[in-house]
């Protein structure tokens, strides 16, 4: 199989890949191009031998360890060395993003079975040791930790507990769940999503045609790489065709702009958010972008005219997917799309998902557009839910088509417009938030004796969070003091609040439910012309 591999191969023949594992071509490119670059930063590059051998270091330390792995590592080599490790060690991935909270850790490590952690000597100024301390007051024990340290390219392997070690496992195919990552969900908290390297092989050559990317181009990655935008751009296409990528820590405008000069850089792969701070860096703007000549965006709504100015920017068209990390791609645009189809839509539908659009009775919409729930059914799905028959029950039909939790239009010419929402998430900078689940944090302040949570608009990050409160008789709560009490709970930043406003009480709507475009309204009322409003993501 790795005979026929070559740089740019996947190019002219995507169908000869879809059977080999990611680590495969990452050992034959070590074999082929050993000093080739794998991954660049701003500090370093990492060739493909540095990245085999430490992808084999991973798996050394795996063999006989216990159950699923957790993944707690930087957005740059490691993650995807460790991804790679994994799998060679016949150990099914369970990656959590880097800026996640202790509490999400310890949910995905619970609900995965998973008792090693892999992740790196400190995260976020917190050791792993201290994360280890953490997770056992959430009744979570890590059976080994594994400490990889990106420079010297070493793993070393702390053993806390005594378990019975795995058995010889099966090897992997390209079709069998290997990696497992988190998503927001509509209460509780996140589910735990199922991949196969299959998919994402699929899924990659899709963006790989609709932005004719071949061996010549340089990609820069700065979304999360446990999350499926993060998978296919960083660590299955780039290494499929052989070719670099930009990765960076933590993202920051004026580096990435940086980066994209230093190395020029031909397709940037960010949210919306990112690219338009990218738009309103003066550090940004005084650097040579041109050699971009497409944007894949996506995770919120692509607002026309910034993307309108980027490409005037820059020169590079931009392009997005529009579907779920459970669906997987359900519509795309292309270099060769118009500007109204690029900008003012979400595509075209992939006709391999064979998408049907669902009206409120669950039968095919008839109408001119088609308006429902897009439900779909093809190769860029996942397996749904590890581990949750309940969620399950809600992500498919009965027929087992799976559905997206929003409200869209088809046109005649099959090109998909978002135009609300079934589920109730605020999209802040890309990512879902669960409403549902912010409020069940803010009710258990002491102070609060009721809450809803709402969207306010932002220019930046689309929709930031503000909570309205009902205060006990006498209490005072703002956003500071609520964000301390939810970071001594080990929660997420993203789930801070980024405002408090406190009323003396929440509309009821017609249904008996709170009235949220009243507490909307109210808030919008309250904050206008506030300040402090934060000029970066919570950390």
């Amino acid at each position: 199989m790795a005979d026929m591999l070559r740089p740019g191969g996947f190019l002219s023949s995507p169908e000869s890949y879809e059977d080999m594992p990611v680590g495969e071509v990452v050992r034959e490119w070590a074999r082929r191009m050993p000093d080739g670059r794998a991954f660049v930063t701003a500090e370093r590059s990492t060739t493909w031998s540095e990245y085999d051998r430490l992808a084999d270091a991973v798996a050394a330390d795996l063999r006989d360890t216990a159950g699923r792995v957790a993944l707690v590592l930087p957005d740059t080599m490691v993650v995807h060395a460790a991804l790679c490790g994994c799998y060679r060690a016949r150990r099914i991935a369970a990656a959590v993003a880097v800026r996640s909270g202790v509490r999400e850790i310890a949910h995905v490590m619970r609900r995965t079975e998973a008792v090693t952690l892999v992740t790196v000597s400190s995260i976020r100024g917190r050791s792993w040791r201290a994360l280890v301390d953490e997770l056992r007051g959430h009744d979570v024990h890590p059976a080994d930790v594994l400490v990889v340290d990106e420079e010297s390219g070493t793993v070393t392997r702390h053993r806390l507990n005594t378990v019975v070690p795995a058995g010889p496992a099966q090897a992997f195919t390209t079709s069998d769940i290997t990696i497992l990552n988190s998503t927001s969900g509509t209460t509780g908290l996140p589910k735990v999503v199922t991949h196969s390297e299959k998919r994402w092989i699929a899924f990659a050559r899709e963006a790989m045609l609709g932005g004719r990317i071949g061996p010549d181009d340089v990609l820069c990655s700065v979304v999360p790489a446990p999350y499926g935008f993060g998978l296919w751009s960083a660590h299955f296409l780039p290494a499929l065709l052989g070719i670099p990528v930009v990765v960076s820590s933590r993202f920051d405008a004026d580096e990435t702009a940086m980066l994209i000069e230093r190395e020029r850089v031909t397709v940037l792969c960010c949210v919306s958010t990112q690219f338009k701070m990218l738009l309103r860096s003066e550090s940004a703007g005084r650097r040579d972008l041109s050699s971009l000549r497409v944007l894949y965006t996506g995770g919120e709504p692509v607002p026309y005219d910034d993307a309108a100015a980027f490409e005037q920017r820059t020169g590079a068209r931009v392009l997005q997917f529009y579907g779920s990390n459970e669906s997987g791609a359900v519509s795309r645009t292309t270099v060769d799309d118009d500007t109204d189809t690029r900008l003012r839509t979400c595509g075209h539908l992939l006709p391999s998902m064979n998408v049907r659009i669902l009206d409120d009775t669950g039968a095919d919409s008839t109408t001119t557009p088609r308006r429902g729930r897009p439900a779909v059914r093809g190769p860029l799905t996942s397996a749904g839910y590890w581990n949750d028959p309940d969620a399950n029950a809600e992500l498919y039909t009965d027929a087992g088509w799976l559905l997206l939790g929003d409200i869209v239009e088809v046109d005649a010419a099959d090109r998909l417009r978002v135009v609300g929402r079934t589920a109730d998430f605020i999209i802040r900078g890309g990512k879902n938030i669960s409403i549902t689940e912010i409020e069940h944090l803010v009710q258990a302040h002491p102070a609060v004796t009721d809450v809803t949570v709402v969207g306010i608009p932002d220019p930046i990050y689309g929709e930031r969070v503000c909570a309205v409160v009902v205060l006990t008789p006498g209490a005072h709560l703002d956003t500071p003091t609520l964000a301390t009490d939810l970071r001594t709970r080990g929660v997420s930043p993203e789930y801070f609040p980024e405002y408090v406003v406190p009323v003396d009480r929440l509309e009821i709507g017609p249904g008996g439910k709170t009235d949220r475009a009243a507490a909307r309204a109210k808030a919008a009322s309250a904050l206008d012309g506030a300040t402090g409003r934060r000029a970066e993501p919570v950390d």
